[in-house]
């Protein structure tokens, strides 16, 4: 017990350390960030195609011989040649060559705020401004759902894509529930791993009251409101009925936008069959139709490769020193944190 004690003591040392230094580096941030404009991002690209060229090149050079491998090297020397040949060819006759089709992949990992909304805008901004009607975009779409605002406004950002007439496909490896379902059904084509977790469409909101325990210590609060439903629950005053029944005739008002929504983008859907808050696993997802495809997103870019050219679209925010030193500080505080509860429990197993 003593050994606990001391070790979880020098524990709370590191941890009260790291606290510190994570607050005066805010601080300063904070300081040195007053009077500038907002922090600004830039648009990077990544061509997939030779990424994984890459990766390929290598296994090649591994398990072939040295000779397969020149070998290898030689026919697409040769077939490069016969493709460069041919378009100098077309162009002297006077003919356009033929442009192969693009696929623009975006990535968005969903919080309950829909945090990475911000990074969708500006990818798909970009996109818009060089794709066209052959191309597609693919997106890879991890959220289990949050604030109804938010989603709708990512699921906005997805329908600029279809007004276009640019083909999108949603990819879901892990999940796309409730709000990140309303993103994903905006797609064109759904396609989603077996085990992954699709649906919720349904609409949830819980709060705690605090009443009987304020008023149990005799604390008083008082609230003022303009408007019969400016305030229809609250956590430190007593909750009526007509209060209740007004906040859920509100998540009812909301339920039923959610359902059109899903609607108006999936027609072939029962509705009133998935509409009923559950999830489903992506195999059990394709027999009701809230998807189209079983597939990951790693096989379908990889099945794309030869036939198209494929490029990841990232949003990068510029962080200034203090950001990253602060972030670098937060992340290792979060490891070291892992690493002696991860030892704790070792030295001291429970049943």
């Amino acid at each position: 017990m003593e050994f606990l004690f001391y070790y979880g003591l020098f524990i709370a040392k590191i941890v009260t350390v790291a606290i510190v230094v994570i607050v005066v580096v805010a601080i300063v941030a904070s300081l040195t960030g007053k009077n500038k404009s907002h922090t600004k991002g830039r648009i990077e690209t990544t061509n997939l195609n030779d990424q994984y060229k890459d990766m390929f090149e290598t296994i090649r050079a591994t398990v072939l011989s040295p000779e397969e491998v020149k070998n290898e090297f030689k026919e697409e020397q040769k077939r490069l040649k016969a493709e460069s040949k041919s378009n100098k060819k077309a162009l002297k006759a006077g003919d356009k060559l033929p442009t192969k089709k693009r696929l623009f992949v975006l990535d968005f990992d969903g919080d309950i705020k829909a945090s990475d909304v911000e990074k969708l805008k500006h990818c798909v901004s970009a996109v818009l401004h060089v794709a066209t009607a052959q191309d597609e975009i693919l997106l890879k779409l991890e959220s289990g759902g949050g604030m109804v605002h938010s989603y709708g406004l990512a699921s906005s950002q997805l329908d600029r894509i279809r007004s276009k007439g640019i083909p999108l496909t949603v990819s879901v490896d892990k999940v796309a529930a409730s709000g990140g379902y309303m993103m994903a059904c905006v797609a064109d084509k759904i396609i989603a791993a077996p085990f992954s977790i699709i649906g919720s469409i349904g609409v949830v909101a819980q709060l705690p009251n605090f009443h009987k325990l304020l008023k149990k210590h005799d604390v008083d609060f008082e609230m003022y409101t303009a408007g019969e439903y400016k305030r229809t629950l609250t956590m430190f005053g007593e909750n009526t009925d007509k209060g209740r029944e007004k906040f859920l005739e509100d998540l009812d008002k909301t339920h039923v936008l959610f359902k059109d929504f899903v609607s108006s983008h999936r027609a072939s859907v029962n509705i009133s069959e998935v509409a009923t808050g559950e999830v489903w696993y992506g195999s059990q997802a394709k027999e009701i139709g809230l998807i189209d495809e079983l597939s990951t997103s790693d096989a379908y870019i990889t099945d794309h490769l030869d036939s198209c050219d494929v490029i990841a679209v990232d949003y990068v925010i510029k962080k200034n020193m203090m950001e990253r030193f602060g972030s670098s500080v937060s992340v290792g505080v979060d490891q070291l944190a892992v690493k002696w509860i991860s030892r704790l429990f070792q030295s001291h197993p429970k049943a």
